[in-house]
Protein backbone atom coordinates (compact mmCIF):
# COMPACT_ATOMS: atom_id res chain seq x y z
CA UNK A 1 0.00 0.00 0.00
CA UNK A 2 1.38 3.40 -0.79
CA UNK A 3 1.43 6.26 1.11
CA UNK A 4 -2.14 8.02 1.90
CA UNK A 5 -3.10 10.86 -0.09
CA UNK A 6 -2.86 14.21 1.97
CA UNK A 7 -4.96 16.52 -1.07
CA UNK A 8 -7.88 16.46 0.74
CA UNK A 9 -6.48 16.71 4.53
CA UNK A 10 -3.80 19.59 3.73
CA UNK A 11 -0.26 18.90 2.69
CA UNK A 12 2.06 17.47 4.90
CA UNK A 13 5.23 19.02 5.14
CA UNK A 14 8.92 18.04 6.63
CA UNK A 15 10.86 20.41 8.12
CA UNK A 16 14.56 19.81 8.13
CA UNK A 17 17.33 22.22 10.18
CA UNK A 18 20.74 21.72 11.54
CA UNK A 19 19.12 21.70 15.54
CA UNK A 20 15.75 21.67 17.07
CA UNK A 21 14.61 23.68 19.02
CA UNK A 22 17.32 26.29 18.81
CA UNK A 23 16.15 29.69 20.53
CA UNK A 24 17.91 31.86 18.31
CA UNK A 25 15.96 30.53 15.10
CA UNK A 26 12.27 31.95 15.60
CA UNK A 27 11.86 32.04 12.25
CA UNK A 28 11.54 28.35 11.67
CA UNK A 29 9.65 27.99 14.71
CA UNK A 30 6.70 29.87 13.89
CA UNK A 31 6.76 29.67 10.11
CA UNK A 32 5.94 25.95 11.13
CA UNK A 33 2.79 27.03 13.90
CA UNK A 34 1.84 29.08 11.16
CA UNK A 35 1.52 26.70 8.19
CA UNK A 36 -0.39 24.23 10.48
CA UNK A 37 -2.61 27.32 11.56
CA UNK A 38 -3.34 27.43 7.84
CA UNK A 39 -4.47 23.49 7.61
CA UNK A 40 -0.58 22.38 6.68
CA UNK A 41 0.68 19.32 8.84
CA UNK A 42 4.14 19.97 9.66
CA UNK A 43 6.26 16.79 10.24
CA UNK A 44 9.98 17.95 12.12
CA UNK A 45 13.40 16.11 11.01
CA UNK A 46 16.37 18.16 13.24
CA UNK A 47 19.89 16.98 12.19
CA UNK A 48 20.48 17.38 15.43
CA UNK A 49 18.81 18.12 18.78
CA UNK A 50 19.54 21.17 20.65
CA UNK A 51 20.71 20.14 24.40
CA UNK A 52 18.60 21.15 26.86
CA UNK A 53 18.55 25.15 27.72
CA UNK A 54 15.86 27.95 27.37
CA UNK A 55 13.21 27.01 25.28
CA UNK A 56 10.43 28.81 23.33
CA UNK A 57 6.69 28.17 24.92
CA UNK A 58 6.11 27.18 21.41
CA UNK A 59 9.04 24.82 21.02
CA UNK A 60 7.67 22.20 23.72
CA UNK A 61 4.93 20.99 21.85
CA UNK A 62 7.25 20.31 18.36
CA UNK A 63 10.28 18.61 19.99
CA UNK A 64 8.23 16.27 21.56
CA UNK A 65 6.87 14.75 18.01
CA UNK A 66 9.74 15.78 16.58
CA UNK A 67 11.76 12.65 14.47
CA UNK A 68 15.22 12.52 16.29
CA UNK A 69 17.52 9.95 15.06
CA UNK A 70 20.93 9.36 16.29
CA UNK A 71 23.70 9.08 14.51
CA UNK A 72 23.53 5.04 14.74
CA UNK A 73 20.87 3.37 15.65
CA UNK A 74 19.10 0.10 14.25
CA UNK A 75 16.71 1.70 12.45
CA UNK A 76 19.43 3.26 10.65
CA UNK A 77 21.25 0.08 10.16
CA UNK A 78 18.40 -1.35 8.93
CA UNK A 79 17.09 1.70 6.46
CA UNK A 80 20.41 1.63 4.76
CA UNK A 81 20.46 -2.36 3.77
CA UNK A 82 17.11 -2.59 3.12
CA UNK A 83 17.56 0.27 0.47
CA UNK A 84 21.02 -0.90 -0.55
CA UNK A 85 19.68 -4.57 -1.34
CA UNK A 86 15.70 -3.18 -2.95
CA UNK A 87 17.26 0.14 -4.76
CA UNK A 88 20.82 -0.14 -4.76
CA UNK A 89 21.50 2.40 -7.97
CA UNK A 90 19.48 4.72 -6.36
CA UNK A 91 21.31 4.30 -3.22
CA UNK A 92 25.07 4.24 -3.88
CA UNK A 93 24.12 7.05 -6.30
CA UNK A 94 22.90 9.74 -3.73
CA UNK A 95 25.98 8.34 -1.87
CA UNK A 96 28.20 9.22 -4.41
CA UNK A 97 26.61 12.66 -5.79
CA UNK A 98 26.90 13.56 -2.17
CA UNK A 99 30.48 12.47 -1.55
CA UNK A 100 31.90 13.59 -4.95
CA UNK A 101 29.79 17.11 -4.44
CA UNK A 102 31.30 17.76 -1.31
CA UNK A 103 34.43 16.77 -1.81
CA UNK A 104 37.29 19.58 -1.43
CA UNK A 105 35.68 21.47 1.51
CA UNK A 106 36.29 19.61 5.03
CA UNK A 107 33.09 20.48 6.62
CA UNK A 108 30.82 19.71 4.09
CA UNK A 109 32.02 16.55 3.30
CA UNK A 110 32.57 14.84 6.81
CA UNK A 111 28.89 16.63 7.05
CA UNK A 112 28.03 14.37 4.24
CA UNK A 113 29.22 11.33 5.64
CA UNK A 114 27.84 11.79 8.93
CA UNK A 115 24.28 12.95 7.88
CA UNK A 116 23.23 10.31 4.72
CA UNK A 117 22.77 7.30 6.58
CA UNK A 118 20.19 9.61 8.79
CA UNK A 119 18.91 11.09 5.44
CA UNK A 120 18.07 7.13 4.54
CA UNK A 121 16.26 6.67 7.68
CA UNK A 122 14.19 10.29 7.21
CA UNK A 123 13.42 9.00 3.91
CA UNK A 124 12.11 5.84 5.22
CA UNK A 125 10.10 7.82 7.78
CA UNK A 126 8.82 10.50 5.42
CA UNK A 127 7.89 7.95 3.36
CA UNK A 128 5.33 5.63 5.77
CA UNK A 129 4.04 8.89 7.19
CA UNK A 130 2.80 10.05 3.91
CA UNK A 131 5.11 13.60 3.37
CA UNK A 132 4.02 15.74 0.82
CA UNK A 133 6.84 17.92 0.50
CA UNK A 134 10.33 18.75 1.98
CA UNK A 135 11.54 22.04 3.18
CA UNK A 136 14.90 22.81 4.83
CA UNK A 137 15.96 26.24 6.67
CA UNK A 138 19.52 27.13 5.63
CA UNK A 139 21.42 26.30 2.31
CA UNK A 140 24.20 24.26 3.46
CA UNK A 141 23.53 20.41 5.23
CA UNK A 142 20.19 21.02 5.60
CA UNK A 143 19.75 21.01 2.37
CA UNK A 144 21.98 18.88 1.37
CA UNK A 145 19.88 16.26 3.81
CA UNK A 146 16.53 17.52 1.98
CA UNK A 147 18.22 16.73 -1.35
CA UNK A 148 19.39 13.14 -0.95
CA UNK A 149 15.93 12.63 1.24
CA UNK A 150 14.64 13.73 -2.52
CA UNK A 151 17.07 11.72 -4.67
CA UNK A 152 15.96 8.60 -2.42
CA UNK A 153 12.42 8.81 -2.36
CA UNK A 154 11.35 11.13 -5.37
CA UNK A 155 9.44 13.86 -2.38
CA UNK A 156 9.61 17.35 -3.88
CA UNK A 157 11.73 19.10 -1.90
CA UNK A 158 12.74 23.07 -1.54
CA UNK A 159 15.07 25.28 1.10
CA UNK A 160 15.26 28.38 2.32
CA UNK A 161 18.63 30.47 2.36
CA UNK A 162 19.59 33.16 4.98
CA UNK A 163 22.81 34.30 5.86
CA UNK A 164 26.09 33.06 6.35
CA UNK A 165 24.53 29.59 5.64
CA UNK A 166 25.01 31.23 1.90
CA UNK A 167 28.12 33.91 2.32
CA UNK A 168 30.68 31.60 3.81
CA UNK A 169 30.66 28.53 1.23
CA UNK A 170 28.16 27.70 -1.66
CA UNK A 171 29.30 24.14 -1.85
CA UNK A 172 26.88 22.58 -4.03
CA UNK A 173 24.90 25.57 -4.27
CA UNK A 174 24.11 25.25 -7.94
CA UNK A 175 22.97 21.83 -7.74
CA UNK A 176 20.75 22.28 -5.08
CA UNK A 177 18.80 24.74 -6.76
CA UNK A 178 18.80 22.58 -10.21
CA UNK A 179 17.15 19.56 -8.14
CA UNK A 180 14.85 21.63 -5.80
CA UNK A 181 10.72 22.10 -6.94
CA UNK A 182 11.90 26.22 -5.67
CA UNK A 183 14.01 27.83 -3.36
CA UNK A 184 13.02 30.79 -0.70
CA UNK A 185 15.33 33.25 0.50
CA UNK A 186 14.71 36.38 2.79
CA UNK A 187 16.36 39.10 0.50
CA UNK A 188 16.66 40.13 -3.01
CA UNK A 189 20.70 40.44 -2.27
CA UNK A 190 20.49 37.07 -1.57
CA UNK A 191 19.01 36.25 -4.24
CA UNK A 192 21.27 37.53 -6.92
CA UNK A 193 24.07 36.19 -4.96
CA UNK A 194 22.58 32.90 -6.10
CA UNK A 195 21.24 33.61 -9.58
CA UNK A 196 25.09 34.10 -10.32
CA UNK A 197 25.86 31.07 -8.70
CA UNK A 198 23.29 29.10 -10.63
CA UNK A 199 22.49 27.80 -14.19
CA UNK A 200 20.39 30.74 -16.07
CA UNK A 201 17.70 28.42 -16.18
CA UNK A 202 17.01 28.18 -12.44
CA UNK A 203 17.06 31.78 -11.68
CA UNK A 204 13.21 31.75 -11.43
CA UNK A 205 13.14 29.38 -9.53
CA UNK A 206 14.65 31.65 -6.59
CA UNK A 207 11.73 33.70 -4.79
CA UNK A 208 11.69 36.10 -2.28
CA UNK A 209 10.10 35.53 0.71
CA UNK A 210 11.00 37.76 3.80
CA UNK A 211 10.69 35.55 7.36
CA UNK A 212 8.60 38.17 9.20
CA UNK A 213 7.06 38.67 12.63
CA UNK A 214 3.98 38.22 14.42
CA UNK A 215 1.63 41.25 14.64
CA UNK A 216 -0.63 39.52 17.16
CA UNK A 217 2.70 39.10 19.30
CA UNK A 218 4.29 43.20 19.40
CA UNK A 219 1.61 45.37 18.12
CA UNK A 220 0.32 47.69 20.61
CA UNK A 221 2.82 47.69 22.72
CA UNK A 222 4.68 50.90 21.48
CA UNK A 223 1.61 53.29 22.59
CA UNK A 224 1.98 52.22 26.41
CA UNK A 225 5.98 50.81 26.64
CA UNK A 226 7.67 52.73 28.64
CA UNK A 227 10.04 53.94 25.85
CA UNK A 228 7.82 56.03 24.57
CA UNK A 229 6.31 57.25 27.98
CA UNK A 230 10.35 58.67 28.36
CA UNK A 231 10.71 59.62 24.77
CA UNK A 232 7.49 61.83 25.35
CA UNK A 233 8.87 63.18 29.06
CA UNK A 234 12.44 63.56 27.66
CA UNK A 235 13.82 61.13 29.67
CA UNK A 236 17.67 61.04 30.43
CA UNK A 237 18.84 57.54 29.72
CA UNK A 238 18.68 56.10 26.56
CA UNK A 239 17.44 52.15 26.61
CA UNK A 240 19.64 50.48 24.45
CA UNK A 241 18.17 46.94 23.51
CA UNK A 242 20.48 44.15 21.03
CA UNK A 243 18.84 41.00 20.78
CA UNK A 244 21.61 38.88 19.10
CA UNK A 245 23.60 35.98 19.79
CA UNK A 246 27.06 36.50 21.16
CA UNK A 247 28.90 35.47 18.15
CA UNK A 248 31.31 37.58 16.05
CA UNK A 249 28.77 38.51 13.11
CA UNK A 250 26.60 40.48 14.91
CA UNK A 251 29.05 42.91 16.15
CA UNK A 252 28.73 43.25 19.83
CA UNK A 253 32.27 44.79 20.07
CA UNK A 254 31.47 47.80 18.52
CA UNK A 255 28.10 48.26 20.04
CA UNK A 256 30.44 48.40 23.54
CA UNK A 257 32.66 50.76 22.46
CA UNK A 258 30.01 53.57 20.96
CA UNK A 259 28.37 52.54 24.62
CA UNK A 260 31.92 54.18 25.72
CA UNK A 261 31.84 56.90 23.06
CA UNK A 262 28.10 57.67 24.49
CA UNK A 263 29.19 58.21 27.85
CA UNK A 264 32.07 60.47 26.83
CA UNK A 265 30.01 62.72 25.43
CA UNK A 266 27.97 62.94 28.41
CA UNK A 267 25.03 60.74 27.38
CA UNK A 268 23.88 58.25 30.04
CA UNK A 269 22.69 55.10 28.27
CA UNK A 270 22.31 51.12 29.77
CA UNK A 271 22.35 48.62 27.36
CA UNK A 272 20.04 45.87 27.18
CA UNK A 273 21.95 42.58 25.87
CA UNK A 274 19.63 39.34 24.53
CA UNK A 275 21.47 36.53 23.45
CA UNK A 276 23.97 33.68 24.31
CA UNK A 277 26.95 32.33 22.62
CA UNK A 278 30.40 31.30 22.84
CA UNK A 279 31.31 35.15 22.64
CA UNK A 280 29.93 35.95 26.49
CA UNK A 281 33.13 36.02 28.46
CA UNK A 282 35.47 38.09 26.16
CA UNK A 283 32.22 40.28 25.76
CA UNK A 284 31.81 40.98 29.92
CA UNK A 285 35.50 41.42 29.64
CA UNK A 286 35.60 44.19 26.79
CA UNK A 287 32.65 45.86 28.84
CA UNK A 288 34.80 45.96 31.96
CA UNK A 289 37.49 47.43 30.08
CA UNK A 290 35.48 50.36 28.68
CA UNK A 291 33.96 51.02 32.20
CA UNK A 292 30.78 50.15 31.46
CA UNK A 293 29.77 48.12 34.63
CA UNK A 294 26.21 49.21 35.25
CA UNK A 295 25.00 50.18 32.45
CA UNK A 296 25.59 46.89 29.92
CA UNK A 297 23.34 43.62 31.49
CA UNK A 298 23.87 40.59 29.64
CA UNK A 299 20.48 38.49 29.76
CA UNK A 300 21.29 35.38 28.06
CA UNK A 301 18.70 33.45 26.07
CA UNK A 302 15.25 34.33 26.78
CA UNK A 303 11.66 32.98 25.25
CA UNK A 304 10.05 35.33 23.18
CA UNK A 305 7.74 36.79 25.82
CA UNK A 306 10.76 37.89 27.90
CA UNK A 307 12.25 39.31 24.42
CA UNK A 308 8.65 41.31 24.32
CA UNK A 309 9.13 42.97 27.97
CA UNK A 310 13.16 44.51 26.87
CA UNK A 311 12.12 45.75 24.05
CA UNK A 312 9.40 47.19 25.55
CA UNK A 313 11.60 49.14 28.06
CA UNK A 314 14.07 50.19 25.35
CA UNK A 315 14.22 53.22 23.44
CA UNK A 316 16.17 51.67 20.57
CA UNK A 317 17.23 48.26 18.94
CA UNK A 318 21.20 48.61 18.05
CA UNK A 319 22.93 45.73 15.76
CA UNK A 320 26.21 46.06 14.65
CA UNK A 321 26.75 43.13 12.39
CA UNK A 322 29.75 42.93 10.16
CA UNK A 323 31.02 41.04 8.03
CA UNK A 324 33.66 38.17 9.47
CA UNK A 325 36.92 37.17 7.94
CA UNK A 326 35.53 33.78 7.48
CA UNK A 327 33.00 35.29 5.50
CA UNK A 328 29.66 35.27 7.82
CA UNK A 329 27.29 37.73 7.35
CA UNK A 330 23.38 38.59 7.70
CA UNK A 331 20.58 38.27 5.62
CA UNK A 332 17.27 40.33 7.19
CA UNK A 333 17.58 39.41 10.88
CA UNK A 334 14.28 39.23 12.49
CA UNK A 335 14.86 40.64 15.78
CA UNK A 336 14.96 43.79 13.56
CA UNK A 337 11.65 43.29 12.80
CA UNK A 338 10.68 42.61 16.16
CA UNK A 339 12.03 45.92 17.59
CA UNK A 340 10.03 47.66 14.50
CA UNK A 341 6.88 46.40 15.32
CA UNK A 342 7.64 47.03 19.02
CA UNK A 343 7.34 50.46 17.75
CA UNK A 344 11.34 51.11 18.28
CA UNK A 345 13.77 52.94 15.91
CA UNK A 346 16.68 50.99 15.11
CA UNK A 347 20.43 51.71 14.38
CA UNK A 348 21.99 49.34 12.04
CA UNK A 349 24.57 48.18 10.02
CA UNK A 350 23.79 49.00 6.31
CA UNK A 351 25.21 45.36 4.79
CA UNK A 352 23.18 42.68 2.66
CA UNK A 353 19.78 42.70 2.98
CA UNK A 354 19.56 44.59 6.30
CA UNK A 355 18.67 47.82 4.08
CA UNK A 356 15.86 46.39 2.96
CA UNK A 357 14.12 46.65 5.79
CA UNK A 358 15.36 49.80 7.62
CA UNK A 359 15.19 52.42 5.75
CA UNK A 360 17.71 55.07 6.48
CA UNK A 361 16.51 58.23 8.17
CA UNK A 362 12.86 56.92 8.03
CA UNK A 363 12.47 54.38 10.33
CA UNK A 364 16.45 54.18 11.50
CA UNK A 365 19.78 55.02 10.81
CA UNK A 366 21.86 53.23 9.12
CA UNK A 367 25.48 52.74 9.85
CA UNK A 368 28.71 51.30 8.18
CA UNK A 369 29.74 48.23 9.50
CA UNK A 370 32.49 47.98 12.11
CA UNK A 371 32.21 51.72 12.63
CA UNK A 372 31.80 52.68 16.33
CA UNK A 373 31.57 56.49 15.45
CA UNK A 374 29.47 56.34 12.87
CA UNK A 375 27.41 53.42 15.32
CA UNK A 376 27.17 56.36 18.59
CA UNK A 377 26.38 59.34 16.16
CA UNK A 378 23.00 57.44 15.12
CA UNK A 379 22.22 57.11 18.66
CA UNK A 380 23.28 60.50 19.67
CA UNK A 381 20.63 61.57 17.57
CA UNK A 382 17.95 59.47 18.89
CA UNK A 383 18.85 60.37 22.86
CA UNK A 384 18.50 64.11 22.25
CA UNK A 385 15.31 63.99 20.01
CA UNK A 386 12.86 62.24 21.72
CA UNK A 387 10.11 62.85 19.07
CA UNK A 388 12.20 61.61 16.03
CA UNK A 389 12.50 58.54 17.70
CA UNK A 390 8.73 57.99 18.11
CA UNK A 391 8.32 59.36 14.14
CA UNK A 392 11.20 56.50 13.29
CA UNK A 393 9.52 54.15 15.67
CA UNK A 394 5.90 54.24 14.16
CA UNK A 395 6.97 54.56 10.66
CA UNK A 396 9.23 51.02 11.43
CA UNK A 397 5.81 49.31 13.22
CA UNK A 398 3.90 50.64 9.69
CA UNK A 399 6.95 48.75 7.61
CA UNK A 400 7.06 45.53 9.11
CA UNK A 401 3.25 44.97 9.64
CA UNK A 402 2.84 45.47 5.52
CA UNK A 403 5.91 44.40 4.60
CA UNK A 404 7.11 41.37 6.99
CA UNK A 405 4.31 39.76 8.41
CA UNK A 406 4.65 36.17 9.37
CA UNK A 407 1.64 35.40 7.70
CA UNK A 408 2.12 36.69 4.49
CA UNK A 409 4.98 34.95 4.19
CA UNK A 410 3.86 31.73 5.21
CA UNK A 411 1.13 31.96 2.82
CA UNK A 412 3.57 32.49 0.23
CA UNK A 413 5.95 29.40 0.90
CA UNK A 414 2.53 27.37 1.22
CA UNK A 415 1.29 28.63 -2.65
CA UNK A 416 5.00 27.33 -3.74
CA UNK A 417 4.58 24.31 -1.86
CA UNK A 418 1.57 22.76 -3.09
CA UNK A 419 2.12 24.02 -6.85
CA UNK A 420 5.50 21.32 -6.10
CA UNK A 421 3.32 19.03 -4.61
CA UNK A 422 0.59 19.18 -7.16
CA UNK A 423 3.51 18.71 -9.97
CA UNK A 424 4.73 15.87 -8.46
Amino acid sequence: MGPPDRRATGIRIAYIMSRFPKISETFVLYEMKVLEDMGAQVEVFPLLRQPPGTRHPEAVHYEGRAHFIPFLSWEIIQANLRLFVREPRTYLGAWWEALTGTFGSARFFLGAFAYFPKCVAFAGRMRSIGVDHIHAHFANHPALAAMMVHRLTGIPYSFTAHGSDLHVERRMLAEKVSAASFVATVSAYNRELMAEECDEGDRDKIVVIHCGTDPTQFAGRADSAPSIARAREGGETLRIACVASLEEVKGHSFLLHACRLLVDRGIDVHCDLVGSGPLRRRLERLAAEHNLAGRVKFHGALPRPAVGRVLADADVLVLASYPTPSGKREGIPVAIMEAMMSGLPVVASGLSGIPELVEHGRTGFLVPPGDPWALADGLERLACDPGLRIRLGAAGRARVASEFDLRRGAQLLLREMEGARDRA
